[in-house]
């Protein structure tokens, strides 16, 4: 069972507490895409810090469809925000690169183009980076290292798709945000097909072991075991020192 209440007062006073002890009056920096996990994120911040100390960042890379609903949650919210677009600095990448990117590489630049300018904003703000990860994306590795995976704190890294999303219900979010099918933003399609399984389904994997698709399970224990180390603090080299 899972008890949104409950779990939204732990996680405002996780979030105070974070703050308490790794910056007193700093500000939230919350990089605003329209999707539920940034507005869960964002909202949840507003409660813990009230909204004079959270910033939200709308960072289209060139025309992005959906900003109408990242536009809505800052106004919802009534929190200040950036649109700061990220087009010229994803192509001026690019064209400096003296080789052909893959098509991986591609995919990959704007999120961290994106955590780029959100370290810049906080930097300039005297803020804290939000990372705006759930559990269930980073089970499978569907997150960006150094992009959309880093942050400074992360308050629903440990939470699925669907107990996110009754965190937004509970916090009286919009049901458009809420309810919003997750599009990746970078190749137009939605994170299921990506995936190739839903996120109901992967859920219910990671809370109870059930899963009725033997081939979507294979394919899901693949994806976790190949992108464990996103998860995992980067390897270091410990010297024998006399």
């Amino acid at each position: 069972m899972f008890h949104s209440k409950k779990v939204k007062e732990e996680c405002v006073r996780w979030i105070r507490d974070f703050f308490d002890q790794n910056g007193p009056g700093c500000n939230a920096i919350v990089g605003i895409s329209g999707g539920k996990d940034s507005s869960v994120v964002a909202a949840l911040c507003v409660e813990a810090l009230g909204k004079e100390r959270v910033i939200g960042v709308l960072m289209p890379c060139g025309v992005q469809q959906d900003i109408d609903m990242a536009q809505l949650l800052v106004d919802h919210l009534g929190i200040r925000h950036y649109v700061i677009n990220i087009q010229e600095a994803v192509e001026g990448a690019k064209r400096a690169m003296p080789f052909e990117l893959s098509q991986q590489s591609r995919t990959n630049l704007p999120p961290r183009i994106r955590m780029s300018v959100l370290y810049a904003v906080a930097q300039s703000h005297n803020g804290r980076v939000a990372n705006t990860c759930n559990l269930s994306e980073d089970w499978v590795g569907y997150s960006t290292r150094y992009g959309d995976a880093a942050g400074d704190f992360s308050p629903c890294s440990f939470l699925t798709v669907q107990e996110v999303k009754q965190l937004g219900r509970e916090l009286g979010l919009p049901d458009v945000l809420v309810n919003k099918v997750p599009i990746d933003g970078l190749c137009g399609k939605t994170d299921e097909e990506n995936l190739g399984f839903t996120y109901e389904e992967l859920d219910r994997y990671i809370r109870t072991g059930v899963i009725e698709n033997q081939q979507n399970k294979a394919r899901i224990d693949r994806l976790h075991e190949m992108n464990r180390f996103k998860l995992e603090l980067m390897p270091a080299f410990h010297p024998e020192l006399d």
